[in-house]
Order: C-alpha cells, then sequence, then structure tokens
C-alpha cells in the first residue's frame, strides 16, 4: 500500500520542499484587489508583504473543489491512498468541503482536521511520514493526528494593532489608544482558533510573555511528554528580527536541541489578519 501526504500551503511547506521531502502542497488562493493569486506559485512572500504595506484589498479564500480533486485525481494516479492535512477547521471551511469530496474516493483518501496551521500544521505533515515509514496506513494515520491534534501550542505577538481593527476584532477607538501606548496584543492558537491571550507595552515584553506561556506549558500541559516535544518559530516578513527571537528562544529553553527548531514564515491566511512583523513559537508534541 503506497500513501501519500497531501497538504496546503498553510503548512508553510513551499512547493520546492514538498519535492525534496516527498509530499505534495496545495496553494492557498487569495483575491488581492479582486485579482486571484495563488501562494508560493504565483504570489511570493516579498509580493504579499510589499501589496499589504501598499493597503490592497486583499481576500483570503480557499481552494475549489475542482482544484482539490484535480490535486488528489493526479496523487491517487501513482499512490493507493492520501492522507490530506488542510488547515484547521476552525479558520476555514475547506477541511469541511474536504471531507464532503472524500466521500467520493471509495475509501482512498483519509481528511484529517487536526485543528492546526502554521509551525504546527508542519509538525503534522513530518508526523505522517514517519508513520508511513512505520507501515501505518492512511486510516491509522489519520486516527492518530485527530487523536493528539490538541497537543500544541502557538503564542504571536504583533507589530501593529492595524489589521485586528481592519478585520473588525479590535474597535477603531482600542486601536488608537493602543498605538499610542504601544499596546502589543499576545495572541494564542489552543486548538481550532485563533484568539486573545494578553496585551503588555512594548513587543520585547511580549517576547518575554511569550517565553513564560511557553515554559508554563511545557511544565504543566505537556511535562508528561518529557523528551517529545518540538519548538518551533515563525515571523510576519521580518526574518532579520526573527533571528534574534530565534537566539532568545534558543537560550531561554536549552533543552531544545538546536537543529531540530524550524523556523518558518507565518501562513498568509494568517498574516492577512496580523500584519507585517509578527514573531510567533510554538511546542508542539511529536506522535513518537
Amino acid at each position: 500500500m503506497k500513501t501519500a501526504i497531501v497538504t496546503d500551503s498553510n503548512s508553510g511547506i513551499t512547493q520546492s520542499e514538498a519535492k525534496e521531502i516527498g509530499i505534495f502542497v496545495l496553494p492557498m488562493p487569495f483575491f488581492i484587489n479582486e485579482e486571484l493569486f495563488y501562494e508560493d506559485i504565483t504570489l511570493t512572500q516579498e509580493q504579499f508583504y510589499e501589496k499589504l504595506k501598499g493597503d490592497a484589498d486583499i481576500k483570503t479564500s480557499q481552494p475549489s473543489p475542482g482544484e482539490v480533486m484535480d490535486m488528489w485525481d493526479k496523487v491517487l494516479e501513482e499512490y493507493d491512498e492520501l492522507v490530506y492535512i488542510p488547515m484547521s477547521s476552525g479558520l476555514s471551511k475547506a477541511c469541511e468541503t474536504a471531507y464532503m469530496l472524500a466521500n467520493d474516493y471509495e475509501g482512498r483518501v483519509f481528511v484529517v482536521d487536526d485543528q492546526r496551521i502554521s509551525i504546527t500544521m508542519r509538525r503534522a505533515v513530518y508526523d505522517a511520514q514517519e508513520m508511513i515509514k512505520r507501515g501505518k496506513t492512511g486510516a491509522e494515520i489519520k486516527a492518530k493526528l485527530e487523536e493528539e491534534k490538541l497537543e500544541a501550542s502557538i503564542y504571536i505577538t504583533l507589530e501593529t494593532l492595524k489589521y485586528l481593527k481592519k478585520g473588525g476584532r479590535i474597535t477603531p477607538a482600542a486601536a488608537a489608544i493602543g498605538t499610542v501606548l504601544n499596546i502589543k496584543p499576545v495572541l494564542q492558537i489552543q486548538g481550532e482558533k485563533l484568539d486573545a491571550y494578553t496585551k503588555v507595552r512594548g513587543k520585547e515584553t511580549g517576547r518575554k510573555k511569550m517565553i513564560d506561556a511557553l515554559r508554563k506549558d511545557l511544565d504543566t500541559r505537556f511535562a508528561k511528554y518529557d523528551g517529545k516535544m518540538h519548538l518551533d518559530i515563525a515571523y510576519s516578513g521580518n526574518y532579520e528580527e526573527a533571528l534574534g527571537w530565534r537566539d532568545q528562544l534558543l537560550a531561554a529553553f536549552p533543552e531544545f536541541d538546536p537543529a531540530d527548531v524550524h523556523m518558518d514564515a507565518l501562513s498568509l491566511s494568517v498574516s492577512c489578519h496580523i500584519g507585517y512583523g509578527a514573531l510567533a513559537a510554538a511546542v508542539t508534541k511529536s506522535v513518537y
């Protein structure tokens, strides 16, 4: 039985990287000033942030049913079955759509709703690959990933309140006051949705709050998984700043092997709502 892994570009896995590691990535569509773009196909990270900074009208979308099935059909020409890992059902309808489409594939497509995105979603892909190496079937991989879907935490601190205001998550008045007072929200993803965690004065304080939150999670929620946790880092366009953030995290968490700490650009679907300059960190339990 040959099993393939298919995910979408919200995992942070690029098309070139997908070819290297032997998986398939469905590019996410975006409408920018009413023009259609596909992540990492006709839209680079640099182009996205340039348009975002220029106040372009950017709307997230989801792959059409035809695009999803076209990729599945192509993959199934070579493989007996596939495991599809889309972005969290709490952030998009894409997972729900995939579930309906999979009904027509007679048990050859296993859609995983592991309620993850970005660097934790990437870890789910790695876990799926490891399970394939261990001889697990698509059904077993789906069951295991969904069983452990909540064993991860992401924290994000922002550079600007502009995009939270634009998306209606905070009022214009709150955004104006926050900007004057240098208020930086710290957001979290604990399961399916992006939520507020706390508010701080200044980005450096935000970094410290994230480190404290991660340490608390490791010492409480994940204490029983000693040796099975991964630390990963993400950012939204600010690569140089992210390098410093990486150094700060490695100093704070010496128990993690630097070679295993992955740093990725945040999913553009998340960046649409939080803007340029965000920093994030996540801890995720490995299946094995």
